[in-house]
C-alpha cells in the first residue's frame, strides 16, 4: 500500500479522496479554490514520471500547509493501493 497526501482545509465536511464532488463545490463555494492554490505552488511537468508529479505535488501541499498564511489548509493523507 501507498501513502496518498490531499490538501484540504480545516472547516470542508467532505473528504477529498471519498466525495470530490461534494468535497469541491463545498471548496469552491466557499471561494478557497484549493486546487488551483496547489496548482500554482506545485512545480510540475508532463515529462516527469507519474511518482516524481506525486512527490512534487506533496512538497506542495507541505509548503502550503507550513506557511498557511490564511490558517485553513491541512494535509490529509489516506492509504491506497
Amino acid at each position: 500500500m501507498a501513502r496518498r497526501a490531499l490538501l484540504s482545509t480545516v472547516d470542508n465536511p467532505h473528504s477529498p479522496f471519498d466525495a470530490w464532488d461534494s468535497w469541491l463545490a463545498y471548496d469552491m463555494a466557499c471561494g478557497y479554490n484549493t486546487s488551483g492554490l496547489l496548482a500554482r505552488i506545485a512545480v510540475t511537468s508532463e515529462e516527469i514520471s507519474d511518482s516524481d508529479y506525486d512527490l512534487a505535488v506533496e512538497h506542495a501541499i507541505d509548503e502550503i500547509v507550513r506557511e498557511n498564511v490564511s490558517g485553513l489548509h491541512i494535509k490529509v493523507t489516506k492509504e491506497v493501493d
